[in-house]
């Protein structure tokens, strides 16, 4: 029996990955995995990381649809004080805020307050290698005012297989504990 329960779990699984449709990605997420017995703590938790991943790709590619919209980003809202955030670093070109989803004790996310056309890393041109630059610098800044300057990680997500979520180029800025390699 609990062969078959976990066989049919990770078919589930399987067809919801590949086929990324409205319905299915709106139902599995909420799938409860029950512990059966002999069945691992590790193997619930990779169920669980699968659906988290597997809803991330569906968020990523959701926003890649709409992404030349030209409609403002949560990030704009953010910069232009529309949506309150905890602010951790802001300068005449950039802004750093605290990620409302950690992935890490610390996570910030650095944006240029002018989006310029810089949607994703991918989208970047020769005219954009100031802000990228500076964007690099303020990460730093970031590590040490957070007091991680001695270990952290700076993270480019562009475009959807990726898992970019928002279309307006950001740096995630991570550390406060020991990161592992390889990240993805």
């Amino acid at each position: 029996m609990a062969s078959t329960t976990l066989t049919t779990s990770f078919s589930l699984l399987r067809r919801y990955r590949s086929f990324r449709g409205h319905a299915v990605a709106k139902s599995l997420p909420n799938l409860s995995f029950a512990r059966l017995p002999g069945q691992s703590p590790a193997l619930l938790r990779s169920c669980r990381f699968i659906c988290r991943n597997a809803d991330e790709e569906a968020a990523a590619i959701a926003a890649a649809k709409v992404a030349g919209s030209g409609a403002p980003t949560i990030f704009d809202k953010i910069i232009a004080k529309e949506i309150p955030s905890t602010i951790v670093y802001e300068d005449e070109k950039v802004l750093a805020f605290r990620d409302v989803n950690p992935q890490a004790p610390v996570h910030v996310l650095v944006i240029p307050k002018i989006k310029d056309g810089l949607t994703q890393l991918g989208k970047a041109e020769p005219r954009h290698a100031e802000i990228l630059g500076h964007l690099l610098y303020a990460a730093k800044v970031v590590a040490e005012k957070e007091g991680i300057v001695d270990g952290f990680r700076v993270v480019i997500n562009s475009g959807p297989q990726a898992c970019q979520s928002v279309y307006h180029l950001h740096l995630h800025v991570l550390g406060g504990r020991q990161l592992k390699w390889p990240p993805g």
